[in-house]
């Protein structure tokens, strides 16, 4: 099984958009490469060149879809709660058509859409996934402080990356510690693993409600 935790910003911001590609091997997840400043056809091909080997496994951290009619979806009211609940912050759930979030709502309906089309040799599966909340759902009460810094603080993004290790993902490189896009696409790999992996369950899931709202959303 292949595991590609995607951190998506918006359609012209590739800049801060990170893929990171893992593989189930022996009870973990090896890290094979991260790729930055990725388009949509990036995206696309490298799914494309994976699931002619095996099964791919896609965590997409952006909304996949929006409330008809705006606001919240019923998904985000419900994880809202559970962050908090975990000593969160609420605020990093936003509504998918607020006003910044739009155009990343955009694009992450467009890519998942893209991605479900496309012919392979192997399953392709895709969830929507919270990153922050993928970590701060599986952190002790002591080190909550960390899902609350490790956007600005680089030290704390090394010792998520110790962390991660301990989640039994294996071989990442402190490399991907100089920017939080790169944390982010690991920790939505994470969650991806744990939703399709019948060996674990998430944290909190959203089941899909087709057709307005066809994925899984889970961290």
């Amino acid at each position: 099984m292949i595991v590609i935790g995607i951190d998506l910003s918006g359609p012209s911001n590739h800049k801060d958009t990170v893929l990171a590609i893992f593989e189930v091997q022996n009870g973990n997840l090896r890290f094979i490469k991260s790729m930055s400043n990725v388009s949509d056809k990036d995206i696309l091909e490298v799914v494309s060149v994976q699931s002619q080997g095996d099964e791919v496994v896609i965590g997409i951290d952006a909304p996949l879809s929006y409330e008809d009619g705006g606001g919240d979806r019923e998904s985000d009211r419900n994880l809202r709660k559970f962050i908090v609940q975990n000593g969160m912050k609420s605020g990093s759930i936003m509504p998918p058509t607020l006003n910044r979030m739009v155009y990343l709502t955009l694009r992450g309906i467009k890519l998942s859409r893209e991605i479900t089309t496309q012919a392979s040799l192997h399953p392709i599966s895709i969830v929507e996934v919270h990153p922050g909340a993928v970590i701060g759902s599986r952190l002790s009460s002591v080190e909550m402080s960390h899902v609350l810094a490790y956007k600005q603080d680089v030290e704390v993004r090394k010792v998520l990356l110790n962390w991660l290790e301990q989640q039994q993902l294996i071989g990442i490189p402190e490399a991907v510690a100089d920017q939080s896009h790169s944390i982010d696409a690991c920790a939505a790999a994470l969650g991806a693993w744990h939703w399709r992996d019948t060996k674990f369950t998430p944290k909190w899931i959203s089941p899909a409600k087709p057709p307005l709202h066809p994925f899984d959303y889970c961290c």
